[in-house]
């Protein structure tokens, strides 16, 4: 007799074929009330500790999706750590609970330290080697499941440092989004007609935006999350699309999904910075160090070459950054020292940060 584990995989499976099938030219009118079949939410391998909740209407639930490696764990603890040091000002008080959305399918050791929810990962072979073909499946399943108390919810990434206290961005109806340059739906106007029909609006319809960071009211969010997997599903499926749309392919899949469902977004410029290209912080709310920093020892950037001093979070694939980083030589922008001394006043304060992994 087959196991309870191996029927749920089957039955998530067979539903995920049907769904991106389902995905076409003449059948991407997806209703505003779309949903995955229930029984996908029910798994035993479910586990979840909630931060207590503010009673602030406008608070949001920060959502952040991680694997169970060791190199989005170390993220995952250091943007914890300030996610409660901003949280507990005057000014965090829109910032409610925060939940890791663990896509492994399995706990881990980390469960105590970061509020987490565990969600099941694809069935194998369907993120086709793109492991973020699990964020949009992990979202689904956490929306369908768990109590989340929260009307607002801010979709983050490991990656993300909070500087300072963020405000409900979200305004009647409308999301709060970060633009990125890089997403171009004109530019690509003929691949996403695919997934977003003429009859839908003009394709400036669709925001140069991402999942994250954003800040969306959860009713919104519930409709959009199944379009959202969907899509992502079938674009990376579809051999235009996936050549079009590379490592931002989920991006794009969130942006369309989100304009299918009539959700726009205000776009927030001041929502985070990227070091090296932003040199300072400002009034700005997070820092994503999603780029390599690499400088001489006199202070200049050699983007693409490895500097006499570097921080680049891929160097801490396979284990975490040791305590106390050296700082950078000056010369360096702020944001980048910024960053640096972050990491180092987290790691120095996370306790067995070194002898836990």
């Amino acid at each position: 007799m087959a196991s309870p584990w191996y029927t749920r995989s089957l039955l998530s499976y067979l539903f995920i074929c049907i769904a991106v099938a389902l995905i076409t030219y003449n059948a991407i009118t997806f209703s505003t009330n779309s949903r995955l079949h229930s029984d996908l939410s029910t798994s035993s391998r479910r586990f979840h500790r909630a931060l207590s909740f503010s009673h602030n209407p406008r608070a949001f639930h920060t959502a952040v999706t991680a694997s169970n490696s060791v190199y989005n764990t170390w993220q995952c603890r250091v943007m914890y750590y300030w996610f409660n040091k901003l949280r507990d000002t005057p000014l965090g008080s829109d910032m409610g609970g925060f939940t890791r959305i663990l896509h492994s399918g399995n706990p881990d050791s980390f469960m105590e330290e970061i509020p987490t929810f565990v969600a099941d990962p694809l069935p194998a072979g369907t993120d086709q080697g793109y492991i973020v073909l699990n964020r949009p499946w992990a979202f689904v399943q956490w929306l369908q499941t768990a109590n989340i108390p929260e009307e607002y919810i801010l979709m983050s990434e490991p990656d993300h440092i909070i500087v300072k206290p963020i405000p409900n961005l979200s305004v009647d109806g409308h999301a709060a989004a970060f633009p990125f340059f890089y997403i171009e739906p004109q530019k690509y106007e003929l691949v996403l007609r695919k997934y977003f029909p003429e009859q839908k609006g003009p394709i400036n319809t669709i925001d140069p935006i991402g999942n994250s960071p954003v800040i969306i009211e959860k009713k919104s969010l519930e409709k959009i999350a199944p379009t959202w997997m969907n899509i992502s599903l079938a674009m990376k499926k579809d051999p235009d699309a996936d050549k079009s749309f590379g490592w931002v392919l989920e991006m794009y899949a969130y942006a369309v999904a989100s304009a299918l469902h009539g959700v726009r977004s205000i776009l927030h410029k001041e929502f985070m910075i990227q070091p090296p290209w932003d040199l300072e912080v400002g009034e700005k709310f997070i820092i994503h160090y999603t780029y390599g920093c690499d400088y001489t020892m006199e202070g200049k950037l050699t983007y693409g070459k490895i500097g006499e001093w570097r921080f680049d979070k891929r160097s801490y694939d396979s284990s975490p950054p040791p305590r106390n980083l050296s700082l950078p030589p000056k010369g360096v922008p702020q944001s980048v020292a910024t960053l640096v001394n972050m990491v180092n006043e987290a790691t120095a304060n996370i306790p067995n940060w070194e002898s836990s992994w």
